[in-house]
C-alpha cells in the first residue's frame, strides 16, 4: 500500500504525488496538523482555516475514489518522522509520496522523514509539483542560482519552448480499503476562526479555484496588463490563496494562460504574457529560497543591508498595522488586509515602501505582520516582495526609488473609489481631496481621520541618508550561506 502525505497540495487534479502513488497501487492519504510549527512560522488564522476548509472538500473528492484521508497530529515538524513511521507500520505501507516543499525547515523535515522511513525499508518518493522547474535546474552559465529575474525568465522561456510541463493524470477509482476517513476539525486551537464574510470571499475547493481560473482566462486576462495596478478594478485573478494552498497548480495556470493566447509566451496578448511573467516571479522567489537559504532565516539577501540603522518606533509601527497612519491609500490597503486576508499587489509594494522607507522600520516587521494576516501567505513570495520593496533583496528597487503614497494614490485610485470603500469616513470628500485630507484640517467629515504620522519629504531624505551610509555592495554570497 502507498501513502500520500499531503501538505500544500490540497487538490485531486494535477497532483504529482497523488498520481504517482495511485499508479503504484492502493493508496491512503494523510494530513498532519502541526499547530506549534504553524505558530512559529506566523501562519495566519485565516490561512489555517482555508486549509481545513479545503481539506474537507478534498476528503469528499478522495472518498469518491475510495482513497481514505487520515488526519494525524504532529504539533511540530520534529514529530513528523515518528507519526508517519507509526502510521506506515499500522497500515503496512511500502512507499510514501510527497510533493516537494521549499524552505530550510521544510527541507530538513523531509530529509529526516526520508531517513527514518528508509531505515525501516519504506521508500520515500519526492516529486516536483508546486513549481514548473526543479530548483537547481535553472542556473547561470557559471552554475549559480540567478539573482536577476529578467535573466531567470529568459532561461525559463527557452525551457518552456523546448518542453512544456505536462498535467498529470487524475487517479482512477480504487477498490474500497475498508479504512474510514478521519473527521476534519473545524478549527485549531491557537488559530481564531475568521468571520463568515472572510470565508465567503474565499470559498474552498478545486471547483471554485478552477472557476476563478477559467473566468480570468476567458474574460479578464486580456485586460490584466492594463488593469492589474488599479485596486478598485477586478483586474487580478484572485488565485493566490488557491496557489499557496495548492488547490490549483501552476501548471494548470500556465496551460490556461497559453490556451487563451494561442500557445504563445512572449507574443500575442500582452495580458496573458504579463500574467505568465507573474507565475515566473513566483517561481523565481522559490528558487531564491533554495539557492540562498539565508532568506529563510530572516536575513537580507543583500548582506551589506544588514548594517542599515532601522528605527525602533513601536507607536508608528502600531499605527501602520492598525490602519491609522493618516495617509488614506496606506490605511485603506491595511484595512483591506485586516478584513479580507488579502491585499492588492500594487498596494503591497506601496505599504511596504512606506514602512521601510518613510518610517525606516525593519522590513522583517512588515514581513511578519503580512504572514500573520494573509490568506495567501507564502514564505518565498512574501519575503521576496518585502525585500524588493525595502531594497535589501534580489532585483530590488534601487534604494533611491521611494514610492510617494500620495502620487501612487492619485495615479492608481484617481477617483478615490478604493479609498472611499475602505475608509467610509472619507466618503464625503471630493476625488481630489480624498488622497490627502491633511490639507483640509477641521473640515466636516475628516474629524475622525488622523493626521499623517510622518512628513513624506523629510522621511524620504532620512531614508536616502540611511542607505547612502551603507558599506559597498557585497557579493550575494555562496548558495549554501
Amino acid at each position: 500500500m502507498q501513502l500520500i502525505w499531503l501538505r500544500s497540495d490540497l487538490r485531486l487534479h494535477d497532483n504529482t504525488a497523488l498520481s504517482a502513488a495511485a499508479a503504484v497501487g492502493p493508496s491512503v492519504a494523510v494530513y498532519l496538523l502541526s499547530p506549534e510549527q504553524w505558530l512559529e512560522h506566523d501562519d495566519a488564522p485565516c490561512k489555517v482555516d482555508f486549509w481545513l476548509r479545503n481539506l474537507k472538500e478534498l476528503s469528499q473528492a478522495l472518498d469518491r475514489l475510495n482513497i481514505p484521508l487520515l488526519i494525524r497530529k504532529a504539533p511540530r515538524w520534529d514529530d513528523a518522522p515518528k507519526v508517519l513511521l507509526d502510521l506506515c507500520r499500522q497500515l503496512n505501507i511500502h512507499g510514501v509520496h510527497v510533493n516537494e516543499e521549499y524552505g530550510i525547515h521544510e527541507t530538513r523535515r523531509d530529509a529526516t522523514v526520508a531517513e527514518v522511513l528508509s531505515a525501516q525499508g519504506i521508500e520515500f518518493h519526492s516529486h516536483l509539483d508546486q513549481l514548473l522547474f526543479k530548483p537547481g535546474s535553472v542556473l547561470t552559465k557559471t552554475g549559480t542560482y540567478f539573482q536577476v529575474f529578467s535573466q531567470f525568465r529568459k532561461v525559463c522561456y527557452e525551457r518552456l519552448h523546448h518542453a512544456l510541463p505536462r498535467l498529470v493524470s487524475t487517479p482512477m477509482t480504487q477498490a474500497p480499503l475498508g479504512i474510514p476517513n478521519d473527521e476534519i476539525p473545524a478549527s485549531i486551537k491557537g488559530f481564531e476562526t475568521p468571520g463568515a464574510n472572510l470565508q465567503a470571499l474565499w470559498p474552498a475547493g478545486e471547483t471554485e479555484a478552477r472557476r476563478r481560473l477559467d473566468t480570468f482566462a476567458d474574460a479578464q486576462i486580456d485586460y490584466y496588463q492594463s488593469e492589474r495596478d488599479f485596486p478598485a478594478k477586478p483586474g487580478t485573478s484572485q488565485l493566490s490563496a488557491y496557489l499557496a494552498a495548492g488547490v490549483i497548480s501552476p501548471r494548470q495556470c500556465l496551460h490556461a494562460a497559453l490556451q487563451s493566447n494561442q500557445g504563445e509566451f512572449e507574443s500575442g496578448k500582452v495580458g496573458a504574457v504579463t500574467w505568465i511573467n507573474e507565475l515566473l516571479w513566483r517561481e523565481f522567489y522559490k528558487h531564491i529560497l533554495v539557492g540562498y537559504p539565508r532568506v529563510s532565516r530572516h536575513r537580507a539577501f543583500r548582506p551589506e543591508t544588514e548594517a542599515l540603522a532601522w528605527r525602533h518606533a513601536p507607536e508608528e509601527l502600531a499605527a501602520w498595522q492598525q490602519a491609522r497612519t493618516g495617509l488614506p491609500i496606506i490605511d485603506a490597503a491595511m484595512r483591506q488586509l485586516l478584513e479580507t486576508g488579502w491585499m492588492h499587489n500594487r498596494l503591497r509594494m506601496v505599504v511596504a515602501m512606506f514602512l521601510t522607507k518613510n518610517l525606516l522600520i525593519d522590513w522583517r516587521e512588515g514581513e511578519r505582520f503580512f504572514m500573520r494576516h494573509l490568506i495567501d501567505g507564502d514564505l518565498a513570495a512574501n519575503n521576496g516582495g518585502w525585500q524588493w520593496s525595502s531594497s535589501t533583496g534580489t532585483d530590488s528597487a534601487p534604494y533611491f526609488r521611494i514610492f510617494n503614497p500620495l502620487s501612487q494614490s492619485e495615479k492608481f485610485d484617481a477617483e478615490g473609489l478604493f479609498i472611499k470603500h475602505w475608509l467610509p469616513e472619507l466618503s464625503g470628500l471630493s476625488k481630489k481631496e480624498v488622497h490627502n485630507p491633511a490639507h483640509l484640517t477641521g473640515l466636516f467629515g475628516v474629524a475622525d481621520y488622523p493626521s499623517p504620522i510622518v512628513d513624506l519629504n523629510t522621511s524620504r531624505a532620512r531614508a536616502l541618508a540611511a542607505f547612502k551610509n551603507l558599506p559597498a555592495r557585497q557579493h550575494a554570497g555562496s548558495p549554501h550561506e
